[in-house]
């Protein structure tokens, strides 16, 4: 039997329904710091985020795979100007669109696994506005966890301390 996750993260309550089966065993791995994808039983592609069914065979069978979570900056948002109570005070910080390495290109050269995830420090804080400023579409990323509750932790990304970054990756305009 599938339990409900519980957590808190920046004083918000969070829940994953215990129906929610493909969701509850993504923040499970995730809590044991192993990033896993399922992987199409059929066609051999990851895919995310988990669901019942792969995207490309419809098929509903598929594995649980380690993958080195690791990538780059394909598109990023930027708040300075938060909605929800919980991030006020917490701006600028920056929700990332990260292409991982693994399956990159694949199944066609316009796709690729993508995973979202806030600009943290490597301890799973929300970044400061000096590390904000450095980061854009090209940089290099890897995942860290944040532990929310128990067996029950978010992916969220920070500088590749061991990549090479892009000596000006691209970003919009700054006022």
């Amino acid at each position: 039997m599938t339990q409900a996750l519980t957590g808190t993260h920046l004083g918000m309550n969070l829940t994953v329904d215990d129906l929610d089966i493909e969701n509850v065993a993504f923040f499970n791995w995730c809590a044991k710091g192993d990033f896993r994808l399922q992987k199409c039983t059929e066609n051999g592609l990851f895919r995310y985020p988990p669901t019942t069914r792969c995207p490309f065979s419809s098929s509903p069978n598929y594995d649980w795979v380690s993958v080195e979570a690791k990538g780059t900056v394909y598109s990023y948002n930027e708040v300075h100007h938060a909605i929800q109570p919980a991030f006020k005070g917490k701006t600028p910080y920056m929700l990332l669109l990260v292409e991982l390495d693994t399956q990159k290109g694949r199944p066609s050269e316009h796709d690729g696994v993508r995973v979202a995830g806030n600009l943290v420090t490597p301890d799973g804080e929300l970044a400061p506005a000096d590390m904000v400023r450095k980061v854009g579409i090209g940089s290099r990323m890897r995942m860290v966890f944040k532990k929310v509750g128990d067996g029950f932790a978010l992916p969220m990304w920070t500088l590749d301390e061991t990549a090479t970054q892009p000596k000006t990756p691209w970003r919009y305009a700054q006022e």
